[in-house]
């Protein structure tokens, strides 16, 4: 390649493992929906001033997204040998120059400017206008670029693709980097560990001592329609937490933060799982398909909006688990006392602190969480708040081994006194255990990896089948 000739620079997809559109629509759905999704109607088949609205309505901090390090690369030895490098997107012209001074790039940026999208043939006619025909080295990724790189003199490529075979072909000099989709990444966004949560389908079925196929399978094809609505929310709560997350010790390296996974990748996916959680949900019965999108629309609007409101946030979490049971019992047609919701609401109250314990423990400012309403200042109210949560459940267990339901399922009513004592361990021992920062982020996935904790979960579990002489009638004696 040519010293002289500027090195002239896409953005979005090149320089950036990101697109700044998206970036921009998704952060504006998160500090102000209703203006966005306005903006976006209103100015759709006018991509430019598209930009230029959602650039204002949620300025982006540049310095924070995710950039190709091999192009960043490329970009610091270009210009440390002398040349000029240059960015030119159809991204917003405010984004454009404020990346561009992030990275001591040129002052001279071409991009959209709220009237003309810089895209394709109108870059091509700026960038030779500017430098002449192939007086430039350009970089970028996908097929609006082929009209800049016929008049390139180098055409700079990520990922394979039949553009830059053509030009190959051509006799143009073409260098290619790596791109292309990351599936494992985009596995990853799924959070297929989280679908554990999911496992609470079956506790009504425990619960009620219906051990037959006829109502495990449709709660199993229920565990697998909430695991696809739940990974779909996941993907949107990533998508609206990009700032967040960047700016939080582990959750930068997610899949959408760290610009593994294109964000119209995630957005594809999430209605693809919204589309087969539904369509799932529907072949059970409309029960449980009211539930479904209960929870998609309560988890929807806990990511937009609750998840920052204090308390609300916590109260908000343990419902979601809440219905979780719910959905269980409607997937299985089993009935559901009014006594186990009043018990597992309190559970993941308590869980639901420690969450946020482990966080703040583990935080290493006195600031708020990113994204949430809770300073190292609170840990002591959520302390207090986990202890009454974890009180609460044992009180609830307790009255309803005395109600005529409990002693009609659980004959022996001393035996389940006696699972008081691990279940209040199991839960004692979350609630300290976040309070040291000794968990993961998240306590019922740490609490299926937790192996002393499932330990006084399952004598819990088998002083209650003994209590309800299931041992007996399976095995006799």
């Amino acid at each position: 390649m040519s010293d002289v000739k500027p090195l002239v620079l896409d953005v979005d997809g090149t320089f950036l493992r990101t697109d700044m559109l998206m970036e921009c629509f998704w952060a504006g759905l998160g500090r102000a929906p209703v203006a966005t999704l306005l903006a976006s109607f209103r100015h759709f088949r006018h991509p430019a001033r598209l930009k230029a609205e959602l650039a204002r309505i949620a300025p982006l901090r540049t310095e924070l997204l995710p950039v190709n390090p091999e192009i960043a690369e490329l970009a610091l030895h270009s210009r440390m040998a002398g040349r000029e490098v240059v960015l030119a997107s159809a991204s917003d012209e405010s984004l454009v120059s404020r990346l561009a001074a992030d990275y001591g790039l040129s002052k001279s940026v071409l991009a959209s400017d709220g009237e003309t999208n810089m895209k394709g043939p109108q870059k091509a006619e700026a960038l030779v206008e500017t430098y002449g025909v192939r007086g430039f080295d350009y970089a970028g990724d996908a097929r609006a670029d082929l009209p800049v790189w016929e008049q390139a003199e180098n055409a700079i490529v990520l990922g394979r693709s039949r553009e830059a075979q053509q030009l190959a072909a051509r006799g143009q000099n073409v260098v290619h980097y790596a791109g292309g989709t990351n599936w494992r990444g985009l596995a990853k966004a799924l959070r297929p560990h989280q679908w554990v949560k999911n496992g609470l389908l079956v506790l009504p079925l425990i619960a009620a001592h219906r051990f037959d196929m006829a109502t495990l399978v449709p709660i199993l094809w229920g565990i697998v329609a909430f695991s696809a609505a739940a990974s779909s929310i996941y993907i949107v709560n990533d998508l609206l937490d990009l700032e967040a997350d960047r700016l939080h010790p582990t959750k930068s390296n997610r899949p959408f933060a760290s610009g593994v996974v294109p964000i119209q990748s995630g957005m594809f996916t999430f209605v693809a799982l919204a589309i087969a959680a539904l369509g799932i949900a529907a072949s059970l019965n409309v029960g449980f398909l009211g539930i479904v999108i209960l929870y998609m629309i309560t988890s929807l609007a806990y990511s937009l909006r609750l998840k920052r409101l204090r308390w609300v946030d916590i109260a908000t979490l343990a419902g979601l688990y809440t219905i979780r049971v719910v959905a269980g019992a409607a997937a299985g047609q089993v009935d559901v006392s009014i006594y186990m919701l009043i018990f597992i609401f309190p559970v993941f109250i308590a869980l639901g602190c420690v969450k946020r314990l482990t966080e703040l423990t583990l935080a290493t400012t006195d600031d708020k969480l990113p994204g949430r309403g809770y300073g190292r200042g609170d840990r002591g109210d959520l302390l207090n708040v986990a202890g009454l949560g974890t009180f609460g459940a044992l009180l609830i267990f307790f009255l309803y081994s005395v109600s005529e339901q409990g002693r009609e399922l659980y004959p022996t009513t001393w035996l389940t006194w006696v699972a008081m004592i691990p279940m209040g361990l199991w839960l004692v021992r979350m609630v300290l255990l976040g309070w040291w920062g000794k968990q993961d982020y998240d306590p019922i996935v740490f609490a299926m990896k937790d192996k002393l904790g499932i330990g006084l979960l399952m004598i819990t579990l088998s002083l209650m089948f003994w209590a309800a002489g299931l041992w007996a009638q399976w095995f006799g004696g």
